[in-house]
């Protein structure tokens, strides 16, 4: 899984378009990130600005950004509605795939610590990335805000995390920036059946964490409860890391639950969503669909599919764009406009359509023209990309077998199962996939090194290095192939002894495709590993690919003997 993370800095000034446009160009221009979103705004005399990538890119262009902050803003001289102390005021990292909290915390202690070092702007750590656990409430690190600072600077108690122990002409001028880790927020709306705002927040009380106020006798209009020091003692709502309101909105003509979930691992979506759905229902009132604000990682969707999909005892071994659409569908998502994908998953955003285009160029082909590219002049794609082809191929079958298995009438209780072996096959089939691309991407970087100049000393040192690299990943690529073409045999294996009997052969063919898929892939790993001059190296891949290759060859043959035994 990539490793993805988003930033979403406020700095201190939402009017100054020039300044703003400037920051965000010193972000972009670090390289590695897409900006999302930029959101200024004049009367807080401040901008959002929302932008994702690897952490090694998203760390270099956060660094970049508080630098041009730090150049453009003079807190001497801000004011503004909103709470601030800084000229980049926070600096939230927040994981959206492959990546944990804890991690993200990790390294936003380290950000925080080289943007003193290097530029000497004062830092604290706040949520998860705080040192002392009265900082992980942000308000506590902002106290006093940028007027504050003078005072701040010198109390061992409150002064920075990271900062120089004084109200330095640097501190001055930039004040104190708020670097933190915090879990992704997902904003959302649950349309109702009715246009009335009392009832959406009763809802709303019902499920946000926070609840209502405790009353005695009558629940609606009963004296507020108070504890021993004079504060309302409140009834906790059933969703654990969520705040929500009810709220009327005049441009669809009805009733809305707006919901920010600041936990998705305690409250994922979906089980916001049917709590919603219950909390509604109770009081006579039906949930119609959701509206998601801004973006979502896109385990978000896929949870809340394969979630759904398991409440009905369906496979979820099915491809990711359908799992997303179930929950769509489940959710509503579409009930007010229609909810694309492309426009609110990180991970689809993150990559444009040309870019996504021209790393999956063979497999968008249709058979057909797949078929005619690779017998064109042109030698690739070749028996590399065909090798993954054939090995994805074999996937299929295997999960074919294996959602006919989980949907075979009479087989109810095996769903589950059926449905597990699925899944992994869906795995396996969508790596094949893109390995089918990437080994002529792998060919392609050994024409590139082959094509550098090589007439002074230095240019043939540098063309033999490229090319001994390009060589190296050439054979490692299909060595690869082979190894994740192996991951599909237990797959057959069990679909041929388990699975439907009417699709028996079926399982057959998969092995037959697998055997195929791993001994071509072998040639490539051979034919490649020859142009290596480190020649260990070499013979070790080929040892590594000849005992994955006699393996695929015993294993076919195990399973074609259980195929012909059920036929």
């Amino acid at each position: 899984m990539e490793r993805i993370i988003e930033c979403v800095p406020n700095f201190s000034e939402g009017r100054n378009r020039e300044i703003i446009g400037e920051i965000v160009g010193a972000i972009e221009k670090s390289g590695g990130v897409k900006v999302l979103d930029v959101d200024p705004g004049e009367a807080t005399n401040r901008t959002v600005v929302t932008f994702v990538g690897s952490p090694e890119a998203v760390l270099e262009a956060a660094f970049q950004g508080v630098r041009k902050a730090g150049e453009l803003i003079d807190m001497r001289h801000h004011h503004g509605a909103h709470p601030r102390s800084g000229a980049t005021d926070v600096l939230p990292l927040v994981p959206v795939s492959g990546i944990t909290l804890e991690e993200c915390a990790e390294l936003a202690r380290s950000l925080a610590e080289r943007i003193f070092r290097e530029l000497e702007i004062p830092c604290y750590c706040y949520e998860s990335a705080a040192f002392k656990p009265e900082r992980k409430n942000l308000a506590v690190c902002r106290a006093g805000e940028y007027e504050a600072l003078p005072e701040k600077m010198t109390d061992p108690d409150r002064a920075p995390d990271f900062g120089p122990g004084e109200f330095t002409e640097r501190a001055a001028q930039c004040g104190a920036t708020n670097v933190g880790a915090r879990d992704f927020l997902i904003a959302v709306n649950y349309n109702l059946n009715t246009t009335s705002t009392r009832r959406a927040n009763a809802i709303a009380f019902d499920v946000r964490e926070k609840g209502r106020p405790k009353r005695e006798g009558n629940p609606v209009t009963g004296a507020i409860v108070k504890d021993a020091d004079g504060n309302t003692i409140m009834v906790p709502g059933t969703l654990k890391g969520c705040k929500a309101i009810g709220w009327y909105i005049d441009e669809y003509g009805i009733a809305q639950v707006s919901m920010n979930i600041t936990d998705i691992n305690t409250t994922p979506l979906h089980r916001a969503f049917d709590e919603v759905c219950r909390a509604a229902a109770a009081r006579g009132i039906r949930v119609t669909g959701a509206e998601i604000v801004g973006m979502v990682p896109k385990r978000v969707l896929t949870e809340a599919g394969k979630y759904y999909l398991e409440k009905q005892h369906r496979s979820t071994g099915i491809s990711e764009d359908e799992i997303i659409r179930i929950a769509v569908k489940s959710m509503g998502l579409d009930d007010l406009r229609p909810f694309s994908p492309q426009e609110k998953v990180i991970e689809y955003v993150m990559e444009s359509e040309e870019e996504r285009a021209a790393r999956e160029r063979l497999v968008r082909m249709t058979c057909k023209a797949f078929a005619y590219e690779t017998a064109s002049e042109s030698p690739a794609p070749g028996g590399g990309s065909i090798s993954a082809y054939m090995g994805a191929l074999g996937a299929a079958l295997g999960t074919m077998v294996a959602n006919l298995s989980s949907h075979k009438p009479g087989w109810d209780d095996r769903w589950k199962e059926f449905s597990g072996w699925a899944s992994k096959g869906q795995d396996i089939l969508s790596r094949l996939l893109a390995l089918t691309d990437e080994d002529t991407a792998a060919f392609n970087m050994i024409m590139s090194a082959l094509g550098m100049p090589k007439g002074t000393d230095e240019e043939k040192a540098a063309r033999t290095e490229a090319l001994e690299k390009a060589t190296l990943y050439a054979t490692e690529i299909p060595l690869k192939t082979m190894l994740t073409v192996s991951e599909t045999f237990p797959l057959l294996e069990a679909m041929a002894a388990e699975g439907n009997p009417n699709s028996v052969s079926d399982a057959g063919v998969g092995a037959l495709a697998a055997r195929s898929a791993v001994l071509g892939a072998y040639l490539n790993v051979k034919i490649n590993a020859a142009g290596l001059t480190d020649r260990s190296k070499a013979e070790s891949l080929c040892a590594q690919a000849r005992e994955i290759a006699d393996s695929a060859i015993s294993r076919e043959a195990g399973i074609l003997d259980t195929v012909h035994s059920r036929i």
